[in-house]
């Protein structure tokens, strides 16, 4: 448990006041809880379990804004993989209310809060799924990293932590094909290293995404950013944008910005 004395800036900063008084109750009642955490500029207040690593994940999306990603046209259909427990999803359909949105994450857990913050928003899609280079089951790995730090692995395959569950993947492919869509406006993508397996396998769908918002995990596996940059070769813009790599095509919606690394 968090010792909300010490946690007390943290807690104050990004909850609040009653962050850090749902956070002493926590404390002495041993018993874990959800905040509901109203949001200024938001339709409906976002849930946060405390203790987890939502709120460094409230902080990260909801007060540094990571995903605020200005546009030049708005996004028709946006894919939010690694969606946690859905605060990038909801940021983007407050900021792009007009796009479809389609929320993947693969943790049981995750995904129950993450269906309760996206359901009062109809354009959001959310599915108790994984993304990755094909259609197929996948073990969802528990690292030891808490909440944020779940990922996917084959079944018939070597992966450090535990295996916990399993979990249906969808590949882009596949995504295109139910949702009737020929193109992806926005690719987020935040899976912990399993980046490696869907971009070494990328040239069957690259050209369908047209601006990509990526967390790579080169520190948790080998590789991972020789197979995005190999893959993403024809992106004219790339920027960062706090732990976000951004790509985006000369018509994609995103806009680049003045940092951009490619010219």
């Amino acid at each position: 448990m968090i010792n909300p004395v010490r946690s007390f800036k943290t807690y104050n900063h990004v909850l609040g006041l009653q962050g850090f008084l749902k956070a002493v109750m926590v404390h002495f009642t041993r018993k874990p809880i959800v905040l509901d955490a109203k949001v200024d500029g938001f339709a409906a207040p976002v849930h946060v379990r405390i203790p987890s690593t939502d709120l460094m994940v409230y902080e990260q999306v909801i007060l540094r804004q990571e995903y605020d990603l200005p546009v030049q046209r708005q996004p028709s259909f946006i894919v939010d993989a690694g969606a946690n427990i859905g605060f990038a999803s909801v940021f983007f359909t407050n900021r792009y209310p007009n796009a479809r949105i389609l929320s993947l994450e693969p943790e049981k857990n995750n995904y129950e809060i993450l269906a309760r913050n996206v359901a009062p928003y109809p354009n959001i899609t959310a599915v108790r799924g994984a993304l990755w280079s094909e259609t197929t089951d996948l073990n969802v790995i528990d690292t030891g990293l808490g909440n944020w730090g779940f990922r996917v692995g084959a079944q018939n395959g070597s992966s450090s932590g535990t295996p916990d569950q399993t979990v249906h993947a969808m590949s882009v492919e596949s995504i295109l094909r139910d949702f009737g869509v020929e193109k992806i406006d926005i690719l987020k993508i935040d899976i912990e290293g399993s980046e490696l397996e869907i971009f070494q396998n990328a040239d069957r769908w690259i050209d369908k995404v047209d601006s990509l918002v990526v967390e790579l995990h080169e520190q948790l596996r080998t590789g991972c950013n020789r197979a995005f940059y190999n893959a993403t070769n024809d992106f004219e813009h790339e920027w960062l944008q706090g732990e976000l790599v951004c790509l985006t095509r000369s018509d994609g919606c995103l806009i680049p910005q003045k940092q951009a690394v490619r010219s």
